[in-house]
């Protein structure tokens, strides 16, 4: 079977080397396949993804992202994760995508520069002017446009960008046809210079092919390690000894690892980048897919370390509402529930009403009790939206979706009390001295687990710097009682905002 693709593949890579370049915009086809046709109900989707998806340190300046591009239900919400290490309001001149070929082989890259990206959402504008260049300038490039007609993974990464900017900038779609490790190598060199902080590289990739579930955990984890130390032989080494190892089913540890390993050529010699693990999932996390025969998902960001440094240093500045602002966040979280429960529609919110400082990218979270009994508890410890829709969400999920209670009956709406804690900006620390109880809530973080405690649970609890950590690595990041000890801790400030305003 795998003899005949091959020369499947070879017959197409002959066919297809020399036609006209056609002025023609791009059609989707993965529409109906990977994600939904339909715009209202692709829209809906994609919003779900980033409401739910594991969000990044707003601190982050982000070169560089990789990005799974399997069906919105078995990878979206990693791919979410990916994009959400950038922030809504970020300004490109350009997003590269970058994907390998899964239809036909050629030795270089396709830049497609012959119109848009049709998808369900609208028009995605090429950078038809520096696609022709980059063709013209480097022979590497000057392969047909037709190498994207069926090609799925640059696709699917569109609509993510069309709804998540604010400003969506121009794209430039490139498809790598070669495994040969020089061309790589040249193609990197030919983008090299457009990789600076005004322009995103998006690498579209899964990762492990048809492991059973457990060996895809494993695979994809030495992978990773193998991609995020940043060295293209350490990387490639991985490939080498993950294919030696005769893993059941596994067909490749990485589909697009030659735009992986393009991204490392890209990035090599720079000391201030440095890779990050954001998110992971298999298709059998799915309630779609089987654990016998998986595909592995990462999120990646590849960060500018100097900006990183000088953000969190401001992780302790003070942040404060006034006394109507905070009214006006109880009351969305109240009539966001209430309209909910007793007539089964969402709050409007008149954004034009919003003061600006309702409008910042913070975490929230919103505790709901009654008679000091807790009755739920959902927030999110950092994000990209809008204070005020963060709480609305969370307020909703307060009610509705914490696994711990049964939603909330119209009974019990009038007994509830409200608590709100807004979340300032996280610094990461190295001496856990640094912890001051009462004024610091943790996050700690290890590998694919991660998981915070509020300010205020230590408290409450009377608990030591220890235990506070304990509790926090063992029954929020599942990583056992001492987990703390050699992961990653960040600490954040909260300020809890009472029913009871003065």
């Amino acid at each position: 079977m795998r003899t005949l693709i091959t020369v499947l593949i070879s017959i197409i890579s002959v066919m297809e080397l020399h036609p006209q370049n056609k002025p023609a915009d791009r059609q989707p086809v993965a529409a109906g396949r990977f994600y939904v046709a339909d715009k209202e109900t692709l829209l809906k989707d994609i919003s779900r993804l980033f409401s739910e998806c594991k969000k990044s340190p707003g601190s982050w300046k982000v070169r560089a992202i990789i990005s799974p591009h399997a069906g919105y239900v078995f990878s979206g919400k990693t791919a979410a994760a990916a994009f959400s290490s950038t922030p809504r309001s970020a300004v490109y001149n350009n997003i590269f995508i970058i994907g390998s070929s899964h239809i036909m082989a050629f030795d270089g890259a396709s830049v497609y520069n012959t119109g848009d990206f049709i998808t369900p959402l609208g028009r995605a504008l090429v950078n038809k002017e520096l696609a022709t260049r980059l063709k013209t300038e480097n022979k590497v490039f000057n392969f047909p446009s037709t190498a994207h007609s069926q090609e799925h993974s640059i696709e699917v990464q569109i609509p993510l960008i069309q709804l998540y900017y604010n400003s969506v900038p121009k794209i430039i779609p490139v498809i790598i046809g070669t495994d040969n490790i020089s061309t790589i190598r040249t193609i990197a060199e030919a983008l090299k210079p457009w990789f600076t902080p005004d322009n995103l590289f998006v690498i579209s990739s899964d990762f492990s092919h048809y492991p059973p579930y457990k060996d895809a955990l494993e695979t994809d984890n030495l992978t990773a390690e193998g991609l995020v130390s940043g060295d293209p032989s350490v990387f490639l080494g991985t490939l080498k000894k993950n294919s030696g190892e005769n893993i059941p089913g596994l067909a490749t540890s990485m589909c697009g690892w030659t735009s992986g390993l393009l991204l490392l050529y890209l990035a090599e010699g720079d000391d201030n980048l440095e890779f990050k693990r954001i998110d992971y999932c298999n298709s059998g996390d799915s309630q779609y897919g089987g654990k016998d025969e998986v595909v592995g998902y990462h999120a990646i960001a590849l960060i500018d370390k100097k900006n990183v440094s000088t953000n969190e240093q401001k992780s302790s500045e003070e942040f404060s509402f006034s006394k109507e602002e905070k009214e006006m966040l109880f009351s969305i979280a109240k009539n966001s529930i209430r309209s909910m429960l007793f007539e089964n529609k969402k709050y409007i919110i008149d954004d034009k009403k919003i003061p600006e400082a309702l409008k910042r990218q913070l975490g929230v979270f919103v505790t709901l009790k009654i008679n000091n009994s807790l009755r739920g508890c959902i927030g999110r410890f950092i994000s990209s939206d809008p204070l005020f829709e963060v709480v609305q969400a969370s307020a909703l999920s307060s009610a509705f979706e914490d696994p711990r209670f049964p939603s909330l009956t119209r009974e019990e709406f009038s007994k509830l009390d409200f608590e709100i804690t807004v979340l300032g900006p996280m610094k990461k620390i190295i001496n856990i001295n640094e912890i001051l109880l009462g004024k610091h809530g943790i996050y700690i973080k290890k590998d694919f687990r991660s998981g915070t405690m509020l300010p205020q649970v230590a408290t409450e609890n009377g608990w030591t710097v220890e235990q506070f950590l304990g509790y926090t690595a063992r029954d929020k990041a599942g990583i056992g009682w001492d987990g703390w000890k050699d992961a990653e801790i960040f600490i954040y400030e909260g300020m809890v905002i009472n029913e009871n305003i003065k």
